[in-house]
């Protein structure tokens, strides 16, 4: 690292991640006292003038529309990877080997084989590293963890989970191009699964341990859309929904559901988890606070309660508002970005790294298989 501890980010990719993780970079030294200083050297895109718009916009110093060249650059510190899943690795495998600290997108990759070689480089280079699986920072869903972690609600008996979206209905939606790569298999390599469901995987293995078998069904609902790059009707070849039960390790059971079909939710992601003393859940519409439920209470005060979480002993909240004030999604990132500057400059990790990432690529590589072949399906260790 420089010895004036800045820390020197080119970003790959100007879309919606773009301008997320761009406005984290900008606010972590307003309101943490990060060790590092994030500096916004390079954007990178393939259209020329979107990428100098967006430089201009977010305060990068300079563009380039290769991204190859952004990562043999000397005066760049960290990449962080805000494309398409079919470009994760081959990105993050140049920029590792390339000494460089890697941030990528989530999922890790299109499939376990290829997030294994992701892993193998990043390790083998032992540079700093972590995917955004940026639900994980939600202030609730991190107290949370910690309730877990204390042991509040005993004995785990339940996880469910679900992220309803309903925004592909329309069989006029085409596929594939820079705004629709979502519903092209051969960029996405899933659909719900790698997109929804892998958020919820993600904060499972997380508040829950590992996931040991799953039995899943999917759902392409309609099967043929026209490709906005060849203009032909094609086959559609992601999931549009999936459903999967599962097995944790801590002897819990796991019930699972994405799908871009439930009309009314736009991004409804809730879990609940229920123990032997306690319960919680979340609801990412209300994402400030968190429902618990202690069996422990008095009979004649006991139920759920709603938790407002804003005080400033609570995660992350001592470093924004007064108690009662509220934060949103953006600041999910922000939260992330700031533990990452942190551990980089403690030469710690920074969960959930790339091999965090592939133990959740293991989980969604086994629920589509386990689709495929209509029968349950152990997830391979990693």
């Amino acid at each position: 690292m420089p010895a004036t501890k800045d820390l020197r980010i080119g970003i790959i990719g100007y879309g919606f991640m773009g301008r997320t993780h761009s406005n984290a970079y900008k606010q972590v030294p307003q309101f943490f006292d990060p060790p590092l200083r994030p500096v916004l050297k390079a954007v990178c895109g393939r259209d020329e003038a979107n990428a100098k718009a967006f430089a201009e916009r977010w305060g990068y110093e300079s563009i380039e529309t290769d991204w190859r060249k952004l990562v043999a650059r000397d005066d760049i510190d960290a990449i962080d990877i805000c494309t398409p899943n079919n470009t994760h690795a081959e990105i993050a495998i140049a920029a590792a080997e390339a000494g460089k600290m890697v941030l990528c997108e989530k999922p890790l990759a299109m499939d376990l084989k290829q997030g294994q070689q992701m892993v193998d480089a990043i390790e083998k280079a032992g540079v700093p590293n972590t995917v955004w699986y940026n639900y994980r920072r939600v202030p609730a869903v991190t107290l949370a963890k910690q309730l877990i972690d204390e042991g509040r609600l005993g004995k785990i008996f339940h996880y469910r989970a679900n992220f309803l979206q309903d925004w592909t209905i329309s069989a006029d939606l085409p596929q594939g191009g820079a705004a629709l790569w979502r519903l092209d298999a051969a960029a996405a390599g899933s659909g719900v699964t790698g997109d929804l469901l892998a958020h919820c995987i993600d904060t499972a293995l997380w508040l829950n341990g590992k996931i040991h078998d799953v039995c899943a069904m999917t759902e392409t609902f309609i099967k043929e859309r026209k490709h906005n790059l060849t203009g032909k009707v094609e086959k559609v070849g992601i999931d549009d929904a999936c459903a999967f039960l599962c097995h944790f390790e801590n002897g819990s059971l796991g019930l699972f559901e994405s799908t871009r079909y439930a009309r009314g939710h736009k991004a409804l992601y809730t879990l609940e988890i229920n123990g032997e003393h306690a319960s919680i859940r979340w609801n990412l519409h209300d994402l400030h606070r968190l429902e618990y439920f202690d069996h422990r209470d008095d009979s004649i005060v006991r139920g759920w309660r709603s938790v407002h979480v804003t005080d400033g002993d609570m995660p992350y909240m001592k470093h924004w508002w007064v108690p009662g004030l509220q934060i949103g999604y953006e600041h999910t990132f922000i939260h992330q970005f700031a533990d990452f500057l942190t551990a980089a400059a403690e030469g710690k990790p920074c969960p959930p790294t790339f091999r965090d990432a592939l133990a959740t690529q293991a989980v969604c590589d086994a629920v589509l298989d386990s689709a495929e072949q209509k029968k349950w399906e152990d997830v391979v260790p990693v």
